[in-house]
């Protein structure tokens, strides 16, 4: 009787093994889509850490990517604003003048347009967001050099998955 309860065991727990190492359909997802885009382990982090992303689609995966363009372009621009107060430069001017841009016009316009069915002006708007967070990076080299970078990064992320809408 020890012999079979052993055996039925041993095969039990092999099958429960076989179970969690085989990757589930979503995280095979992420990480294919992912590989697509020129930031891999911004992609990933970015995705596995948004709620949501377990059950979205490559389109769902875009919106978050947006949301995460958002949350990341309101850091530098809160930032910018307390640089802000302890004096004013015409490259902060700057750099808040290109964050509200990203803000007011390209996350809403891109966010739309994936609802929509338009991935054109989606990519569009990360591509938008990706160059403001740039020209803020040569307006004032320094002091926003993270946040310039991770905007950059979630941006470009973001449009090369919306490119695999169209």
């Amino acid at each position: 009787m020890t012999t079979l309860n052993s055996f039925t065991l041993f095969f039990f727990l092999q099958a429960m093994f076989f179970m969690i190492s085989i990757p589930t359909s979503h995280s095979t997802l992420i990480e294919d889509t992912c590989h697509k885009t020129p930031y891999y382990d911004v992609c990933i982090n970015s995705l596995n850490s948004s709620p949501g992303s377990s059950s979205a689609d490559v389109s769902g995966l875009a919106l978050i990517m947006v949301k995460v363009i958002e949350t990341k372009a309101n850091v530098a621009l809160n930032k910018i604003h307390e640089l802000q107060k302890s004096g004013s430069s015409a490259g902060l001017t700057s750099c808040a003048s290109k964050y509200n841009a990203i803000l007011v016009a390209d996350i809403p316009s891109a966010t739309e347009a994936l609802q929509k069915g338009n991935p054109k002006f989606a990519e569009d708007g990360a591509n938008d967001a990706a160059n403001e967070a740039t020209y803020c990076q040569s307006d004032l080299p320094g002091p926003l050099t993270a946040e310039n970078g991770a905007v950059h990064d979630v941006a470009a992320v973001t449009a090369a998955i919306v490119r695999l809408l169209l």
